[in-house]
């Protein structure tokens, strides 16, 4: 997971509430653990017009002219800007994968699903909730430039509109430490690889009964 510190470029509209994850990530597309392939099948109902399926070369498809992602302003956009309750429904982290590796560096909200905020900054998504009322400023600034840009400070934990509006917002300070160092789960356990390994020898002379294979 690279480290998140700096955000500055384009912001797309997405003026829609309660975008659920079956929305961002259709079903169909979760064929796999892995974390690549989801990008080309975001948004995929909304981006197209013909049905697709997995593996499918987005030249072939058939884009929805009126679908905010596919308006030339926004194709190289790096936030998504959205509205109440973004990511609510399943709690498939696939969502946050596809965003991730179409472009996406943040979603900015008034509110998200919990298990999706979760699992987006667990995954590098900066996932921030501002105020409603900063919210809708943004969107205004955006769609009165297409293709404007904000900047979002991790570290002083705040947003900078087109309009040069500034706002704060709240961040758990794990999660800022993490996204900062660019720490997963995974690399936060293996900075205490040592101390595990002692745990186990310890638990292994302790219990080792706990230890001894099942016979088939």
């Amino acid at each position: 997971m690279k480290p998140v510190r700096h955000i500055h470029g384009i912001a797309a509209p997405l003026d829609r509430e309660n975008v659920d994850t079956d929305a961002i990530m259709p079903k169909q597309f979760l064929v796999s653990t892995e974390r690549t392939g989801y990008g080309a099948h975001l948004f995929d109902a909304w981006r197209f017009t013909d049905p697709g399926h997995p593996g499918q070369d987005p030249a072939t498809r058939v884009p929805n002219p009126d679908f905010v992602l596919n308006e030339p302003a926004y194709r190289a956009a790096r936030v998504l800007l959205a509205r109440d309750n973004f990511g609510c429904g399943s709690s498939r982290e696939h969502a946050p994968w596809g965003l991730l590796e179409y472009g996406f560096e943040a979603v900015i909200a008034p509110s998200f699903g919990d298990i999706f905020h979760n699992n987006a900054l667990k995954n590098g998504l900066l996932a921030l909730r501002l105020p409603a009322d900063a919210v809708a400023r943004l969107f205004d600034a955006v769609q009165a430039s297409p293709g404007a840009e904000v900047t979002i400070d991790v570290a002083a934990q705040t947003v900078t509109g087109p309009d040069g509006a500034v706002a704060p917002f709240d961040l758990d300070p794990f999660r800022k430490r993490c996204l900062m160092e660019g720490q997963d789960d995974i690399g936060l356990a293996l900075q205490h690889v040592e101390e595990i390994r002692r745990h186990e020898a310890q638990a292994r002379l302790a219990r080792p009964w706990a230890f001894t294979p099942v016979a088939a």
